[in-house]
């Protein structure tokens, strides 16, 4: 980002740097030396859940008057370091409470300084992200609850599930103090007012210049060569046609085969949708030259009222990415944004419309899209012990195949019969599991300690009660002392420690459970569309019993996977579940085009973020039982955060002011180009 002097003195005067002092190292699951440079270290990160290096202050530092965390890190390896910064105020922190935490990327042979800002709360001012520090790498942020910067207890920096053994250094970390000021951070356009890069709008001339020539470029290029109408591989060996979507294995790869009998590998974009409001109510004094009341701009101030963790929210939001659209197409604009759109997914080399998209863009005739459902209604829940968004569904409950077909009936009427939707994702990144043993089996351990009367927990203890003849075999087997099968019908406690047997029990009632629920959804589906595929649930969180469960049942088994890449080593094992699989979600940023985080993957330009993708697309190409990936998502999400959550991610394939990034437009046309060349090799 090219900052100006303004910034550099209104957000950073008096900034200075304290180097970190009277703490121990220590490596878990990591061998770790000391350097002498100060507060530095270089470590091994062994592969393990999360390996991490940790370091424990003799006296709790006191950051309450600082503003962020400053080190230099290099990777020495041939490949991306994932590296995730975690601070603790409390020894009872679990990685989301009295935490902050944030994620960074370090390319191969890389010597990156970086900041992390944690202070104030992003989440006390509506969004994820601040405005990051020049001169060096802002980590993305996220935390949960209170954090107290006067009381730090910990620090680690660590990595998730490293394949074999990476290393990293880490040197000359020290915390920086300095003010920030946040007023009219924001544009009328909805940029970040106090920074220049190449692309910013500074008129409404911009916007509809920019028009003309998209237009014109779109024009000479409509659609890739060798496409087929639906984007599938016109060049290719044609297959039967059914006149829908369907999979087939082909010499050892697995491939989508779209309704013209052509191979077809799905190429997609999440949310391509028109409105990215955020709050205004509260923090108005953030938004310079907002629209005056009863002028035709002001349509994009609009009152919202919801509920998202938590009481009820409601406040106005403002939509500035609508607003410039009508600024750059006119009282028209919606149907014009919505032709430009599809005019760009075909002309980039897209090929199918992802998850969450507007209603609008979808039946369009042109682009294949994929069907949205979730399953709702008031049958019971268990939890998991990480529950993320929410408790899982128990499909043994008699209430679930009823709420599931309710739930399936108004998206299933909207699709069925269309020959341009893939299928249906059903749900989304649901609370399968979490780490180690207590989240593997986290479902098993929920449903015993479920209140009596709980479907799950009952059809848990048939499962026991047909294996063990009596309550002392079962005790002899997991090492428990329970009274009577009666006792366990109420809230249990469960020890810390898995014998291999209570192991083997919980297994298998985790992959009954979700062998219910996919079965349940998939009847059903079928029942009211049998032409379209199930795409399964969008895997974030998850163990291998769900995974074998979902590989029997649906037609595609789906995951999203946040990573540079889809790492061979870690994800070989995929054609081992004998059906083909497909990334519902993918992404990364950069904070050099004036936005504040840049969301689950970052990368230091948008070069970077450019060249990632065309390796985690290529990567994709060459896993044989993965038939697609969907980026997220088609626009950046507002400045300072999207009205419900406060993300704020440069995510976009296009900025707030409806500005496509050249380079990643370039990377998806040349990776896309030759994408069934790649898949065919």
């Amino acid at each position: 980002m090219v900052l100006t002097s303004m910034l550099t003195a209104l957000l950073l005067a008096g900034l200075h740097q304290t180097p970190l002092t009277g703490f121990r190292f220590e490596g878990r699951s990591a061998d770790v030396h000391a350097l002498e440079a100060g507060a530095s270290f270089r470590a091994t990160y062994h592969p393990s859940e999360w390996p991490n290096v940790l370091l424990s202050p003799s006296v709790p530092w006191d950051w309450s008057q600082d503003r962020a965390l400053s080190f230099q890190v290099h990777n020495p390896g041939v490949e991306p370091f994932s590296l995730g910064i975690r601070m603790d105020d409390d020894p009872a922190a679990d990685g989301w409470q009295h935490c902050r935490s944030g994620t960074l990327t370090v390319a191969p042979g890389a010597t990156r300084q970086c900041f992390f800002v944690f202070a104030p709360d992003p989440m006390s001012l509506g969004m994820r992200g601040l405005p990051p520090i020049p001169g060096g790498d802002n980590v993305a942020s996220a935390g949960g609850g209170d954090f107290k910067p006067g009381h730090v207890v910990a620090l680690q920096f660590f990595t998730h599930s490293p394949s074999h053994d990476v290393s990293l250094e880490v040197s000359h970390i020290s915390v920086m103090a300095g003010g920030a000021t946040f007023d009219g951070i924001v544009d009328r356009f909805g940029q970040f007012a106090r920074a220049d890069w190449p692309g910013k709008v500074h008129s409404d001339a911009d916007l509809t210049a920019r028009r003309a020539a998209e237009q014109a470029a779109l024009t000479a290029q409509p659609v890739l060569p060798g496409r087929d109408k639906f984007g599938g591989d016109a060049n290719g060996p044609k297959l039967e046609a059914t006149g829908y979507f369907r999979t087939q294995l082909v010499a050892g790869a697995w491939w989508l085969v779209d309704p013209d009998g052509h191979r077809f590998i799905s190429m997609g974009i999440d949310c391509v949708n028109d409105d990215e409001s955020t709050f205004i109510t509260g923090r108005s004094q953030m938004f310079a030259g907002l629209p005056a009341a009863g002028t035709p701009e002001a349509q994009f101030i609009r009152q919202i009222s919801f509920v998202h963790d938590g009481p009820v929210k409601s406040g106005d939001a403002i939509n500035f990415y609508g607003l410039n659209l009508f600024r750059k197409f006119g009282s028209e604009w919606q149907g014009r944004w919505e032709d430009t759109s599809l005019r760009r997914l075909q002309s980039w080399g897209f090929n199918t419309i992802g998850n969450w998209s507007d209603p609008f863009v979808l039946h369009n005739g042109r682009v294949p899209y994929v069907a949205t459902a979730g399953i709702e209604g008031d049958h019971a829940r268990l939890s998991s012990g990480s529950d993320y968004w929410s408790q899982m569904h128990d499909p043994f409950d008699p209430q679930f195949p009823k709420d599931v077909a309710s739930s399936l009936i108004q998206t299933v009427a909207t699709v069925k019969g269309d020959p341009w939707c893939l299928g249906y994702f059903v749900d989304n990144e649901l609370s399968w599991a979490g780490d180690g043993d207590d989240g593997r089996y986290g479902l098993a351990i929920g449903a015993l300690t479920a209140k009596r009367g709980s479907p799950g927990k009952a059809a848990f203890l048939r499962q026991l009660e047909a294996k063990y003849n009596s309550i002392q075999q079962l005790n002899d087997a997991w090492n428990t002392k329970f009274a009577s099968w009666d006792v366990l019908e109420d809230r249990v406690q469960m020890g810390k420690s898995f014998t291999a047997t209570e192991r083997e029990d919980c297994s298998t009632f985790v992959h009954a459970l979700a062998l219910k629920y996919f079965k349940t959804i998939r009847d059903e589906l079928k029942r009211q569309d049998p032409n379209h595929l199930y795409l399964g649930c969008r895997f974030a969180w998850f163990g291998p019993e769900a995974e074998k469960a979902a590989a029997e049942v649906c037609d595609v088994v789906s995951y999203n996977i946040y990573a540079p890449k889809v790492d061979p080593e870690k994800w070989s094992y995929l054609s081992s579940l004998g059906k083909p699989c497909i990334i519902g979600e993918f992404h990364f940023g950069a904070l050099d085009r004036g936005m504040f985080h840049p969301g689950l993957v970052s990368t230091p330009t948008q070069e970077a973020r450019a060249k990632m993708y065309v390796d985690y697309l290529t990567s994709v190409l060459k896993n044989p039982a993965l038939v697609g990936c969907h980026w997220f998502q088609y626009v950046d999400e507002p400045l300072t955060g999207r009205y419900y959550d406060g993300e704020n991610y440069n995510i976009g394939f296009v900025s707030v002011t409806d500005t496509p990034y050249p380079e990643m437009v370039r990377a998806a046309k040349e990776v896309q180009d030759n994408a069934y060349k790649i898949r065919g090799n």
